[in-house]
C-alpha cells in the first residue's frame, strides 16, 4: 500500500506536466490552396451561369419554345425565315392564315412521295433547269373542282372551254388530232397546213367548213379532187367562175369568118376534162373536141 507521502508526491508530478493539444484541420499552404480552388470554382460557376443566361436570352428560350419555333398542340410553329440543312420530314406544312408560304433553295426544291419499301412513287422537282414532275398521273383543277388539264400514259385531256396557242408557228402534231371544233380567234386567220405530208380530215357525219365574213381558199401544187361516192357535189352561188380553163380550137373548115365572138360555152370531155369553146348558132363542142384527144 502506498503511503500518504507517495500519493502527494505523484499528484505534484502530474500537476507540474503541461497538457498535450492535438490540432485537427488543414493549415499552412494546403489551406491557402484549398481556398484558391474554392474561389476558382465559384468564379467558373458564375461564368457558366452568365453564359447560360446569355444563351437563353439570345436563343429566346421560353416555356412555349425556342426563338421563332413554338410548340403548340397541333405541332411545331415557325415564325419568320427558317433554314434546314438536312431533309425535312413532316406530315403537313402550311403557312399562317392570310400569309404566303415561301420555299427557297440555292439548288433545287424536291418533293418525293415514297411507299413503305422506300420506292419512289411521285416526284416534284423545281430547279435551275426547269420544273419536272414524275408520277402516274398529273391533274390541274380549278377552284370549283373542274378538270382543266390531265395527263397520263394513255392520253392528255384539256378540260378548259378554249385551248389557245400563242406561238408564231402554231401547234405542231406528229400524230392525228381528234376534236369536234377548230376555230380561229376573231379577226384572225385559220390555217391548216402539212408542209411535207398530206392533210386528211375525216368525220362519219360530215365535215363543214364555214367562213361567215371571209373567203375560203384551197390551194395545192398538183391536183385538187372533190369526190362523192354516194351523193353529189353541189356548187351553190350567185356566180360561179372557172378561171384558166383551156380554150379549144375549131378546125379551119368550120371556122367562122364573121366578127370575133366574146361568148364561150363550157364543154366536158368523156374523161371529165373541161374546156372552153367559142359559142355559135349551135353547140361548138364537137367542132373543138380536139382538146379531148
Amino acid at each position: 500500500m502506498m503511503t500518504q507521502e507517495q500519493c502527494s508526491h505523484r499528484n505534484n508530478v502530474q500537476s507540474s506536466e503541461k497538457p498535450q493539444v492535438y490540432k485537427v484541420g488543414i493549415y499552412g499552404w494546403r489551406k491557402r490552396c484549398l481556398y484558391f480552388f474554392v474561389l476558382l470554382l465559384m468564379i467558373l460557376i458564375l461564368i457558366n451561369l452568365a453564359l447560360t443566361i446569355w444563351i437563353l436570352k439570345v436563343m429566346n428560350f421560353t416555356i412555349d419554345g425556342m426563338g421563332n419555333l413554338r410548340i403548340t398542340e397541333k405541332g411545331l410553329k415557325l415564325e419568320g425565315d427558317s433554314e434546314f440543312l438536312q431533309p425535312l420530314y413532316a406530315k403537313e406544312i402550311r403557312s399562317s392564315p392570310g400569309r404566303p408560304l415561301f420555299l427557297q433553295s440555292s439548288r433545287n426544291v424536291s418533293v418525293n412521295i415514297v411507299n413503305s419499301n422506300n420506292q419512289l412513287l411521285t416526284q416534284l422537282v423545281t430547279g435551275s433547269s426547269g420544273f419536272k414532275a414524275r408520277g402516274k398521273m398529273f391533274e390541274v383543277k380549278s377552284t370549283s373542282g373542274k378538270l382543266l388539264f390531265s395527263a397520263d400514259e394513255q392520253e392528255v385531256v384539256v378540260g378548259a372551254e378554249r385551248l389557245r396557242v400563242m406561238g408564231a408557228e402554231g401547234a405542231v402534231f406528229s400524230k392525228s388530232v381528234e376534236t369536234p371544233h377548230v376555230r380561229a380567234e376573231p379577226f384572225k386567220e385559220l390555217r391548216l397546213e402539212s408542209p411535207t405530208r398530206s392533210l386528211l380530215m375525216e368525220a362519219p357525219k360530215g365535215i363543214q367548213i364555214l367562213a361567215e365574213a371571209g373567203d375560203i381558199q384551197a390551194i395545192c401544187r398538183n391536183e385538187l379532187r372533190l369526190e362523192s361516192k354516194d351523193g353529189e357535189i353541189a356548187l351553190d352561188a350567185q356566180r360561179i367562175r372557172l378561171l384558166r380553163l383551156p380554150e379549144g380550137k375549131a378546125s379551119a373548115s368550120s371556122s367562122s369568118s364573121g366578127t370575133r365572138q366574146t361568148v364561150y360555152e363550157v364543154c366536158v370531155c368523156p374523161n371529165g376534162r373541161l374546156f372552153l369553146s367559142l359559142a355559135g348558132a349551135g353547140s361548138t363542142c364537137q367542132i373543138s373536141n380536139n382538146f379531148c384527144l
